[in-house]
Parts: structure tokens; sequence; C-alpha cells
């Protein structure tokens, strides 16, 4: 299987341009469904996760071409809405479908999808929302069933926060008839950029990026071009890399306002930037341990904790790291362990880092997305060869990613 050898201890240098957001084109993908017209989606990165949500929508029978980082999709000629299992568990977004599907077919089957294990992510919040829009469920060992002749319009409160229930409730909100209240939604950048795209399409959709969301439903949306965001998180794990190595790098086309509370804490850290209105330079800097607790949107993303995790191991003295939101997220810090990192795991939610610790290389594999990115970093700055396998995970999210840090300096191959 293909593997990450690195060789730590280099110095990077110059700068590293950031992708288009992976969590919004996971997102506007599924909202294509929801026109019988062409789309046009710039700034899409060409990552392992939009391989295989365009798989599924291309054996749904949509049109999907790619041209750069431009992908058009035209969805007039699907004509089922029962996506196939083998390719549906390869990929958790894949319940973003169920909606979309069922707004524009009133019927969808859909098998309980697949993606990273990192905890519990039940679907019980989706199928709620499309019953109180009046589907009727069917659920059974492997898939579920939703039915309804013409969505209506509901107020669904959230028990809690959680992002892709937010996303999905927003489109398939979009085709329903009457006005759908969401309460307690998720915040998250990516989320006023899909109410964005729909928008543009003709939705009407208010109060996204707050904890209320309004949609007015519509008899049909029409589609068109749009440009993705930057990743924010990705943008995330390039500044903890500049830091990290004690490096100067500049990471460019980002949007530091979508990170300010990482870069807050960053900056409590001992971190040295320099933050424009679209880049961040990392400075050499002294970090020393702080207390950490990841939040949905505006707090600190869960999916930067475990790179700023591995920064912590670098870091004088101690560090408390609280991950609420996934409950075995946590588990990879044995990885760090391993390779020299003084960590105490407190219970499945909290870990105790003391540092600083000389990290040594290891012959590891990435148990998920962001923790696979942390082991990257670890292995920059260990002593010796650090081996990374299962590097699929990595790929879900990170575009090029060996020859992005190969132009910085890194010494990093791919080697199968």
């Amino acid at each position: 299987m293909p593997q990450y050898v690195i060789n730590g201890g280099k110095k990077l240098h110059g700068e590293i341009k950031v992708s288009g957001a992976k969590n919004a084109a996971l997102k506007i993908l599924p909202a294509c469904l929801l026109s019988n017209e062409t789309c046009a989606i710039k700034n899409i990165p060409d990552i392992e996760d939009i391989r295989r949500m365009s798989e599924i929508l291309e054996d749904l029978g949509a049109v999907i071409v790619r041209n750069g980082s431009t992908m058009t999709v035209e969805t007039k000629n699907i004509k089922r809405s029962n996506p196939k299992a083998e390719l549906v568990h390869k990929l958790r977004s894949s319940i973003m479908l169920a909606g979309p599907l069922l707004a524009r077919f009133g019927e969808v089957t859909m098998p309980h999808p697949g993606g990273c294990v990192i905890g519990k992510r039940p679907i019980d919040m989706f199928l709620s929302a499309f019953e109180a829009m009046g589907a009727t469920i069917h659920e059974h060992e492997d898939f579920f069933t939703l039915k309804c002749h013409k969505l209506q319009g509901a107020k669904i409160i959230l028990p809690w926060v959680a992002v892709t229930v937010t996303e999905s409730i927003m489109m398939t909100a979009c085709l329903a008839e009457g006005i759908t209240t969401l309460v307690n939604a998720a915040m998250e950048p990516e989320i006023s950029a899909l109410a964005g795209y729909l928008n543009s399409c003709g939705a009407k959709i208010s109060g996204a990026g707050s904890p209320i969301i309004t949609i007015t439903g519509v008899e049909k949306l029409s589609a068109g071009t749009y440009e993705l965001i930057p990743d924010r998180i990705e943008a995330g794990s390039f500044i903890i890399m500049g830091l990290i190595t004690g490096s100067e790098i500049k990471v460019s086309n980002c949007n530091p306002k979508n990170l300010e509370t990482e870069l807050l804490m960053l900056q409590k850290a001992g971190a040295k930037l320099e933050i424009g209105s679209n880049y961040v330079i990392t400075k050499k800097s002294h970090f020393h341990g702080v207390e950490l607790r990841t939040h949905e949107y505006p707090g600190f993303s869960t999916d930067l904790q475990a790179p700023f995790t591995a920064l912590m191991t670098q870091a004088d003295g101690q560090s408390l790291i609280h991950e609420i939101i996934f409950e075995g997220r946590l588990f990879y810090t044995d990885k760090l362990v391993q390779m020299g990192a003084n960590i105490i795991m407190c219970d499945p939610h909290r870990v105790i880092v003391h540092g600083p610790t000389k990290l040594y290389g290891r012959k590891l594999e990435s148990p998920d997305l962001r923790a696979g990115m942390a082991l990257i970093l670890a292995g920059l700055v260990a002593e010796g060869k650090t081996i990374v396998e299962n590097i699929y995970q990595i790929e879900r999210g990170y575009e090029n990613i060996v020859a992005r840090l190969q132009a910085l300096g890194a010494d990093i191959t791919k080697q199968d």
C-alpha cells in the first residue's frame, strides 16, 4: 500500500496556497441535485472525498466534467434515487444526498453511510427532520427509505448543534411548501457558503451563520456558477505546520476571519503570526502549554484539534486538550506517544500533554483524516524517518499534499 516517508528536521520556506473548502464542496455537489440545470463550481479541491461523491452522482446519472479546479455538474438525466451501497459506504458525506433526492423525487433509499471512524455520528437527527417535514421513514438494518409526495415546511429544533444536519435541512427545505425554521443551527462558514450558493439559484434562505435559519420554499431552483470559499481547516493545518517546524512560511488564499479562535489559541500558546486579509505568515516562536477546548463554530474546530495537539508536544509545560465534539477522537495520541510524546489520556474526551519532548521517527498508520495530518506534522520535526501508512485517509481531505510540502522544502515522498 502507498505510504508517506518523511525525514524530519528540515526548515520550511516559501508560500503555500490553500485549496477550496472540502466541507463546502461536499454539500454543494449534492445541492446540484435540486436543479435540472447545469452547475459550474469553481475552486473545487482535487481530493479523494470529492472523487467519491462524484462517483455516486455519476452512477445516478449525472454528467460531471472537471477542467482544472472547475467542475460542471449536469443532473437533468438522473432518474434514480437509490445510491449504491458499495459507493455510499466509502463516504460519510453521502448522507447529504438523502434530502435533495427526497425533495426532487419524493422517495429515496439510502444505505447507512461510511467515512472516518472518530466516534458515533448517528443519523437520527436527519431522519427526525425529514419526518417533521412530512416524510415517512422505513428503517432496515442496512438501509432506510424516505417517502413524501410534497415536503412541508416545519419548525425544527435541533437538540444539539450539528453541521451536516443543518446543511441537510437547508437543502431539503428549499423545495418544500411553506416556511421552515431551523433552531439551534450550526454557524460554520461552510453553512453560509451553502446558503449563498442556494440563494444564487433562487432559494430564499435567511439567517445562515446564526442559530436560527429560515427557509421559504420555492417551486424550483436554477443553477449557475459558484466559487468555493478557502478551506479553513487546511489553512489552519498549514499554519501549525509552519509553527511546529520553526519556519517562516506564507499560507495564502485563506480567510483568517474564519480562523479567529484558532489563531487566538495559537497566539495564547506563544505563536508569532503576521495576519493579513487573505494570508498568514508564521514566525519562529517559543511555545508554552495551554488549555484547549474544541467547540462548534465560532469555537476551536475539532478538525484542528489533532494538529494543535501535535504542536503542544513541543511546548513548555502542560497542556490540557478537551475534545467535546467526538468521543474517541483522541485515540490517535497513542501514535504520538510511540514517537516519544508524553501524553496521558484522562478519558475519551481529555488528554494531558507534557512538553517539550523530542520526537523520533516511527512507522505509523493514519487512523483518520485529521490525525493523519498530525502524524505528518510530527514527522516533520521528528528525528529520523517517519513512515505514515493508510494515507488514503489523509488524501481524502488534503490536495496533492506531498508535492505542496516538497515545494516548501519538506523531505517527504510518496512510495508504493
